[in-house]
């Protein structure tokens, strides 16, 4: 059954991320996310089951978004070290503006929890698959060498950005997140370029 959306949904998923940072997601009750949003508590539940469907609801509306823009942002560009980068920049930039999403993308959405886990993973799905279409194409391309596993650099390639935005909420943003896009996709290239590639740039 499709999820009821509109606008109360925005207003409750928005909420949501806000409580959920500050409080973490064990301590922001239902009531607290009603409140935020200004609704009443049972208008939560007419679009949401319980609070961990508002956990992965938020996730996969937010991934939802940030998938799509980036494919927009990759329209056109025909460079694969490019598209590489514009995903990296574009991951950090995102969580760098919004230091609620990033608390809670980077922190609470790690539970111990088994089915918010899997959930969580089911969504990452979309992502990880624009992460292969990207190396599958500089493969194909003889930009990226193609002796690459796929699914190896794309965990790589995840990894390195996931620890990168977690070292930085650990840290309580204390330093700029964007800035460091660029230096990580040198660094990820290197373990990228197809050998000719490498011997032209020589």
């Amino acid at each position: 059954m499709a999820k009821k959306r509109g606008l109360k949904y925005d207003k409750i998923i928005d909420a949501a991320v806000k409580v959920i940072a500050q409080n973490g997601y064990h301590h922001s009750q239902v009531s607290k996310i009603a409140k935020e949003a200004g609704v009443a508590d049972g208008t939560i539940y007419l679009y949401f089951k319980n609070k961990e469907d508002i956990l992965i609801s938020l996730f996969e509306e937010k991934m939802g978004q940030f998938v799509d823009y980036i494919k927009h942002k990759l329209e056109g560009v025909t460079s694969d070290e490019e598209k590489l980068a514009i995903l990296i920049n574009m991951h950090l930039a995102q969580l760098e503006k919004d230091h609620n999403l990033a608390l809670v993308t980077q922190l609470e959405l790690r539970q111990s929890n088994i089915s918010i886990r899997f959930k969580v993973n089911e969504v990452l799905k979309g992502y990880l698959g624009l992460i292969d279409s990207i190396i599958e194409q500089g493969k194909e391309n003889g930009s990226f060498d193609e002796a690459i596993d796929t699914r190896m650099m794309r965990q790589v390639i995840f990894g390195s950005i996931d620890e990168v935005v977690t070292n930085w909420v650990m840290k309580d943003h204390r330093y700029e997140l964007a800035p460091l896009a660029e230096p990580l996709h040198a660094f990820l290239m290197k373990g990228m370029i197809s050998p000719k590639r490498l011997e032209e740039k020589r």
